[in-house]
């Protein structure tokens, strides 16, 4: 017998979020992290709606937002010469507490559950680790480094160092790489990755301040791009005391006076830590091997612009967290886990696009910048009005990517259900809520102010909006295949005529598996085409009604 179901290498939010969720899916899951503590400083700093949706799943979306910006605390961004100058263009983007109005009063599905939600990577980690260490059947062991594996047709064994130099083996039924750009896991199975890298380097200077935030002359936000040849951008940290500019400054520069002359006021200075790192747009050209697979920025690396990175990683784990476990219990057909690259894959490369096409975007008013947007002449004014106005036009693509947030689709994958014309793309930065099978499903409201997520569970859910479907025939199908199935049964005309149908087969991620106005005659083919026993297209392609 496997010492656990899964490994788990790498305890980024990635490796955190699947943990956790395997965990409480019943999986034994270990994991691991070579790093003695979670990160220091910050990296990532957005948490966007489809994130948060899943944190909620967690029971922790408020635990989240606890440790970020208030909800009432501006998501304004300025394009600027100085933090002291007035800026060339402002572009206002709803605060938390806004956006969720926004959300109370939607009645057509166009809204997120959540709204998006500022938290640094270093404060969101510790969250995460004190979640997944108390989350049943998780075991955490940080300081403990992957240095080699071995897989056959019955697991993995896995070799690991401790920070003691201890070494031990480890066996597992399947290992997941969650372990970054430079994964041990994807470069041990030689897998590649493809697209474009080094693209640029720039430096992440890191540095608190208790005065900061507080005072910025031109208001307050929580980007300010800064017309210089560095392309420098101060980043305003969840907790508003961290910040951090991201810029290309050479080795050698005196990063405090570089950091307050792009401030243009004073404030009290501590740097933490400056870090170096380079752009990709790369993605694997697999996310699996056998018994091995990989999330996260083991397999995608995007330009930071959009803030795609992370919360793809996030999605990932939402994906391959109950595809692992309902294989691990038995009733996952072979289709279960091979659909994992199907979808995951789709996505890295839809937002590896969406991410260079968002930094195009920025790139757009940085090329007009020449020294003389200083001077204060009638030259200057003129070019820093053509700035602000192409910044206007073309910057937004960066914080407006809505449609590849929420709007992503597994259509073609063998764990969805075929209908004819189905839509396998979607926009970049509009949401067009629908149902056809491969979608999230959609949030609205009931009619006694429950949201529908929150009605839903964990397994797979027959959603009956009539209230009155006889739904004996699926549940036997399921039961006999030892699959759980749980029935929710709504009268909701509203839904039904906004979703556009009267029944939704969900898988456990919440995303459509089938939708139809009748079960089809064919239950026990839907119920083994939707838990990956065979290929949809051979099984379900007559049955879907």
């Amino acid at each position: 017998m496997s010492d656990f179901d899964v490994v788990v290498v790498g305890a980024g939010p990635v490796g955190l979020t699947l943990a956790i969720d395997l965990g409480r899916r019943g999986a034994r899951t270990l994991l691991l992290e070579k790093d003695p503590t979670t990160k220091q400083y910050p990296k990532m700093d957005r948490s966007n709606a489809r994130t948060m949706e899943f944190y909620r799943r967690l029971g922790i979306a408020d635990r989240v937002r606890a440790l970020g910006y208030p909800a009432d605390a501006s998501m304004d961004v300025f394009i600027v010469t100085r933090l002291c100058d007035p800026p060339l263009a402002r572009l206002h983007y709803p605060s938390v507490g806004e956006h969720r109005a926004r959300i109370a009063a939607c009645i057509d599905a166009s809204e997120p559950l959540e709204p998006y939600q500022l938290v640094s990577q270093n404060d969101l980690e510790p969250l995460l680790k004190e979640v997944a260490e108390s989350t049943p059947n998780v075991t955490v062991r940080f300081g403990r480094e992957l240095t080699n594996f071995v897989q056959d047709g019955k697991g993995v064994s896995i070799s690991v160092k401790s920070l003691d130099g201890t070494q031990q083996t480890i066996r597992a039924s399947y290992l997941v790489g969650c372990d970054g750009g430079k994964s041990t896991v994807r470069k041990t199975l030689g897998i590649e990755l493809e697209g474009q890298g080094n693209i640029r380097a720039t430096r992440q200077i890191c540095f608190r301040s208790e005065s900061f935030y507080e005072n910025i002359p031109i208001g307050k936000g929580r980007h300010y791009y800064v017309t210089d040849k560095e392309g420098s951008a101060f980043v305003v940290q969840g907790t508003r005391k961290e910040i951090t500019l991201n810029t290309a400054l050479p080795d050698g520069a005196d990063l405090e006076q570089e950091v307050r002359k792009r401030a243009g006021f004073d404030f009290d200075f501590k740097l933490l830590n400056v870090s170096d790192w380079k752009l990709h747009l790369l993605v694997a050209e697999r996310f699996r091997e056998g018994r091995v697979f990989l999330a996260g920025d083991a397999v995608h690396l995007v330009i930071p612009t959009g803030g795609l990175g992370m919360n793809t990683g996030v999605g990932d784990a939402f994906d391959l967290s109950w595809k692992l476990a309902g294989t691990v219990a038995g009733w996952g057909g072979p289709g279960l886990l091979d659909s994992y690259e199907q979808e995951r894959r789709k996505v890295a490369l839809r937002n590896t696009k969406a991410s260079g096409w968002a930094a195009a975007g920025m790139g757009m008013w940085r090329k007009l910048c020449r020294p003389e947007v200083m001077d204060d002449t009638p030259e200057g004014t003129a070019l820093r009005a053509e700035i602000g106005q192409t910044a206007e036009l073309h910057h937004r693509r960066v914080h407006e990517m809505i449609g590849v947030e929420l709007g992503y689709s597994y259509a073609g994958s063998d764990l969805t259900a075929f209908e004819p014309d189905n839509i396998t793309d979607w926009d970049t930065t509009k949401y067009s809520p629908h149902t056809r099978p491969g979608v999230r499903v959609p949030h609205i409201w009931l009619k006694d102010g429950r949201a529908m997520q929150d009605v839903l569970g964990d397994n797979y859910t027959l959603l009956d909006l009539t209230g009155a479907c006889d739904t004996a025939p699926l549940e036997l199908a399921f039961d006999g295949i030892g699959v759980p199935l749980e029935i929710v049964h709504l009268d909701e005309a509203h839904i039904r005529d906004v979703y556009g149908c009267s029944l939704l087969l969900l898988r456990p991620d919440l995303h459509i598996f089938w939708r139809g106005e009748a079960l089809p005659l064919a239950a026990d083919q839907i119920a083994l085409a939707a838990t990956g026993h065979f290929a949809m297209a051979r099984s379900v392609r007559g049955a879907a009604g």
